[in-house]
């Protein structure tokens, strides 16, 4: 089993490329690789999309990869293979993104990436650890995990799905905030998994069993 983190120059691998690496050597779960050609993408069996940033910077230098692109279309819309997004790469599973010009996602998990409104003394970005609510329908990929487990943000910018039930967690920043989105083979992750403990190894550790 082969799971490929996508490395399109858009953030900093290290922390996530170690952490499944670890949860794979202990769950059985094959080779982890980073690796930015389209090549190894088309052979992996679960593929990963991080991405720190802006949504326009992170969906150009995606597009700009040669092949990367439509291999990593190919391998989620057409042969289903389990996917996630982390962070940016989350977002851009969406319709569009609206952050300093409208641009086009996935269209994975209709909707768009608008700026967090705060409450009254909050901050943007929502920065550091907050408390996931599940909205209660069950997925592979959170078994373990349960409202109250913490996870850890850093973004200004959440994705708002036009089907509720394609939102699975969320955060209370003064009004519920994106956490988890998802849909058939495709999860996405807000906050960043590898930062985020006994959660979010939990998390990369279902991911890397999980057979939709």
């Amino acid at each position: 089993m082969l799971t490929v983190l996508i490395d399109y120059e858009s953030g900093n691998l290290h922390s996530a490329h170690k952490a499944f690496e670890r949860m794979a050597r202990e769950e059985n779960a094959g080779e982890v690789l980073v690796s930015g050609r389209a090549e190894d993408v088309a052979r992996a069996d679960r593929i990963v999309l991080p991405g720190d940033g802006a949504f326009p910077h992170c969906r150009a230098e995606l597009s700009s990869k040669s092949g990367l692109e439509a291999a990593l279309r190919e391998a989620v819309e057409d042969k289903a293979r389990p996917f996630m997004g982390i962070c940016i790469g989350m977002q851009m599973m969406a319709s569009k993104g609206l952050e300093h010009t409208e641009t086009t996602g996935f269209g994975w998990v209709p909707g768009t990436v608008r700026p967090i409104t705060p409450a009254a003394g909050q901050k943007v970005p929502h920065m550091g650890w907050n408390d996931l609510v599940l909205n209660g329908a069950a997925h592979p990929v959170l078994e373990g995990i349960a409202s109250g487990d913490h996870a850890y943000f850093v973004h200004s910018y959440q994705v708002e799905v036009d089907d509720p039930a394609q939102r699975l967690a969320t955060v209370d920043y003064g009004a519920p905030v994106t956490a988890i989105i998802g849909r058939d083979n495709m999860i996405g992750a807000q906050f960043h998994p590898e930062k985020s403990q006994k959660a979010g190894l939990r998390m990369i550790a279902n991911f890397l069993k999980w057979a939709p």
